[in-house]
């Protein structure tokens, strides 16, 4: 079964945007564990517009699924990182200012960036993920990075699914089998939700886990959170 990471952003948002420590992001990522989900998802920014360093090092010390921290390797998310050792760190390459990850990385320019930051991550027993797009070139010189896994941008096929899945999903199963041709690991994230689901995850070979927060978080005001994640994990089966 594919694994269910989920990020949790938009409630540290929800916080932020009165104050206070309501909702209490650590105590509902604990639920979110409880209620099946295999993963939690933190995407730190420089201007802690949701998730905090603090909530970062509290995560780390009371979680007991899978931790992922995606993030640009900025010095300051490096150090972070490094700090708490979470089982998986997802490399993104999204500037400061970015409302949210729209892209995937050009691994031939920052090649040198990228093996730098991968190997320093590796020493530490850290699994390593990059965010990419479906290039199958681009996705070989990915694995040239020593990046253990690459999470594939799932945008494109989720504002293609309606007009046409079949044809939106093409590109995803072929890079899917380039990765696992290479001996890359495979996750995916970005605007997946319960209507586009279940199709990408019957269809695109060799998926690990997938990552997903704001779909989520928008199904919870209606169903519940815990019905909510359920609803989710049923799709992945």
């Amino acid at each position: 079964m594919t694994r269910l990471s989920v990020n949790i952003n938009k409630l540290a948002t929800l916080r932020n945007a009165r104050g206070g420590a309501v909702p209490n992001v650590l105590e509902m990522a604990l639920d979110i564990e409880r209620f099946g989900a295999q993963g939690i998802t933190v995407h730190p920014r420089p201007d802690e517009r949701h998730i905090r360093k603090s909530d970062v090092r509290g995560l780390a010390s009371v979680l007991t699924t899978e931790f992922n921290i995606e993030g640009y390797p900025s010095k300051e998310f490096v150090e972070l990182v490094l700090e708490v050792a979470p089982a998986q760190v997802t490399l993104v390459p999204d500037p400061p200012d970015v409302l949210t990850s729209n892209a995937g990385w050009d691994p031939v320019a920052q090649r040198s960036l990228l093996k730098d930051v991968l190997s320093k991550f590796k020493e530490r027993g850290i699994r390593t993920s990059l965010f990419m797009g479906t290039d199958v070139e681009a996705i070989a010189h990915a694995s040239e990075t020593g990046t253990d896994r690459i999470e594939l941008y799932t945008g494109p096929y989720a504002s293609g699914y309606a007009k046409g899945r079949e044809k939106a999903i093409a590109p995803f199963i072929m890079a899917a089998d380039r990765a696992g041709e290479l001996g890359l690991g495979l996750n995916a994230g970005h605007d997946l939700d319960r209507t586009n689901l279940r199709y990408f995850n019957d269809h695109v070979p060799g998926l690990l886990e997938v990552s997903i927060g704001h779909a989520l978080i928008c199904d919870s005001l209606t169903f519940g959170l815990e019905n909510t994640v359920q609803l989710y994990l049923r799709e992945l089966r």
